[in-house]
């Protein structure tokens, strides 16, 4: 039989606190109830998501999470963020909710993929639906390697602690040797480690350092997307 379609039931505390996220991200709810028991339905295009409200439910012990296959993570994320970017002015970063930024996952195939956690502590796990035909990659540097292990642990389990680490002895052992590509790539994501981790001093230190990294016109062509993340996260910084 063809034409089935998966709608995820996800848990929340309050249901209104998931409505008001979502539609910042640009869907729509379709179906509110409260009793006799709270549940809301929304929608974005062909994406559907649905949640059921339990009374002191904690975000931080959520075990809630699904996995949204898109054409394009790059182009659902930037509509992602400029909804963040309209009702924030920045994107969020750490803490319950926050989103993550594209990156390549080593343990889903070398696929884009980003994750949304929301408000109910629910892991949307918005990954690529095939590779690009056209995306072939050169051989991984050493610290290119060891910051797609760093993705795995902090993007795909949440173990920013262990994600960091490995950076932090990566960057130390091979910062001399990398191209200014992978030390920038490896340096906005140790900022984000910093930042989700609550470490403000060491967001503002990852910035600093990846500021100094010399980049070609070409190079800063080619990563915008890390420098405008650079910038989301200097935005969150308290002045």
């Amino acid at each position: 039989m063809a034409g089935e379609m998966t709608v995820p039931l996800l848990p929340c505390e309050s249901i209104d606190e998931i409505v008001e996220f979502y539609e910042m991200l640009g869907f729509t709810r379709t179906y509110r109830q409260v009793r006799p028991n709270p549940y809301v339905s929304l929608k974005r295009e062909d994406l559907q998501l649905d949640f059921f409200g339990i009374p002191g439910f904690k975000a931080e012990d959520s075990y809630g999470t699904c996995l949204v296959l898109v054409p394009d993570t790059g182009e659902l994320f930037g509509a992602f963020a400029e909804g963040m970017r309209a009702v924030h002015g920045k994107l969020l970063v750490s803490g319950i909710p926050r989103m993550t930024r594209p990156r390549k996952r080593k343990n889903a195939g070398n696929l884009s993929g980003f994750t949304v956690i929301d408000p109910g502590g629910n892991w949307i796990r918005i990954m690529a639906a095939k590779a690009d035909p056209v995306d072939e990659e050169p051989a991984l540097s050493r610290l290119a390697t060891s910051l797609r292990s760093a993705v795995v642990m902090g993007d795909s389990h949440g173990e920013h602690g262990q994600a960091a680490r490995i950076l932090d002895n990566a960057l130390l052992r091979d910062q001399a040797e990398a191209t200014p590509a992978d030390l920038l790539e490896a340096l906005a994501y140790r900022a984000e480690l910093a930042a989700r981790s609550d470490d403000t001093a060491g967001v503002r230190t990852f910035l600093t350092r990846a500021e100094r990294v010399p980049l070609t016109d070409a190079e800063r062509d080619a990563l915008t997307d890390t420098l405008t993340g650079l910038r989301d996260l200097a935005a969150t910084l308290p002045a």
